[in-house]
């Protein structure tokens, strides 16, 4: 549906996340995780805009498959996703610039349901540079674009008929088994009778390959991994020093999940002036920077069944490396 010939749809940027709220909440997760027992920080503080170029280099290195296998699915079966859903507001969670989306925002506009999109992230910034190239590249198009934290701020989303609320990028699997379940337990609260859900995860597969999509030849993941403590440093007034420290990916079999590390060469005393924190840090200790979790396709099914949602489609890549899930809130008409 198009809007009447001479009026354009509206383009809004609705910001729920306030910001010095959410600087003391990452400042606080973070006092509370470098005093753990098994030190950790939380993974927002790889993406500063020197962060961020490093993460688009690795989405293109040979190793780092995750990205290219979810898009050959969503070149593949973009179409057939619009047919099935009908969907007229597509809505993305964690966001960013909307590139992958642009597959799905094509097939939904060539369906001829599209009339609105909600792209939702953290950043502000990056959400406002996102509205001016949708808003441009589908003129016909409301924008409704939401600055929050998903964990926080899901509801209410603005939509305008069936809704399709995508979550790519395998990012659940940066989440806990429990904030998995207090995330999809959120994305029910939010779902509608005729919404849809549709999850990208990433596949089990040979160890050596993960942890070599997390530890590139090139060192690019080396790279990315330590400019969070150079984030640190300038955020919270840290004084670590980077030369001091190793990048490190594991594979955790007991959890099915790679671990990303930064490991100190030698005993490092480390002190965050912001949030009044000294610890030291004896030479192979580690902190934890990041979690990646890799399931089965019966492990994603099962997951969202126990939040409430029925899987009604999902597909693979040609090399089975990278799932689609769509799914539906139980009880509606489609399951």
């Amino acid at each position: 549906m198009r809007p009447p010939s001479g009026t354009s749809p509206a383009s809004v940027v609705e910001v729920r996340l306030d910001q010095d709220s959410w600087q003391e909440h990452l400042a606080e997760a973070t006092a509370a995780g470098l005093a753990a027992t098994q030190p950790w920080i939380p993974p927002v503080w790889f993406y500063d805009e020197a962060g961020s170029v490093l993460f688009d280099r690795i989405t293109e290195l040979p190793e780092y498959y995750l990205t290219r296998a979810e898009r050959a699915i969503l070149a593949a079966r973009s179409d057939e996703i619009a047919h099935l859903t009908s969907a007229t507001t597509l809505a993305e969670l964690g966001s960013g610039t909307s590139e992958k989306t642009r597959l799905l925002l094509d097939a939904l506009d060539r369906c001829g349901t599209l009339r609105r999109v909600v792209p939702f992230d953290v950043s502000e910034a990056v959400l406002r540079q996102s509205v001016g190239s949708i808003s441009e590249q589908y003129p016909h198009v409301s924008v409704n674009a939401v600055v929050g934290d998903f964990h926080e701020h899901l509801a209410p989303l603005p939509t305008d008929g069936p809704c399709l609320l995508a979550f790519l990028g395998s990012t659940i699997g940066n989440l806990t088994p429990s904030e998995r379940q207090g995330f999809l337990g959120n994305v029910i609260e939010v779902l509608g009778p005729d919404d849809w859900f549709l999850l990208g995860t990433d596949l089990l597969k040979d160890r050596d390959r993960l942890t070599a999509a997390y530890d590139d030849a090139r060192g690019v993941t080396a790279a990315f991994n330590l400019n969070a403590l150079r984030v640190l440093n300038r955020e919270l007034s840290a004084d670590f020093d980077p030369t001091e420290w190793r990048h490190r990916a594991v594979f955790d079999e007991e959890h099915g999940r790679i671990e990303m590390h930064l490991v100190p060469n030698v005993d490092v005393n480390v002190r965050l002036r912001a949030i009044d924190l000294s610890r030291t840090f004896t030479a192979g200790e580690w902190i934890r920077t990041e979690i990646s979790t890799k399931f089965s396709a019966d492990a994603v099914a099962d997951e969202l069944a126990d939040a409430g949602l029925d899987p009604v489609a999902a597909w693979t890549d040609d090399n089975g490396d990278f799932l689609l899930t769509l799914a539906q809130p139980r009880g509606t008409s489609a399951n």
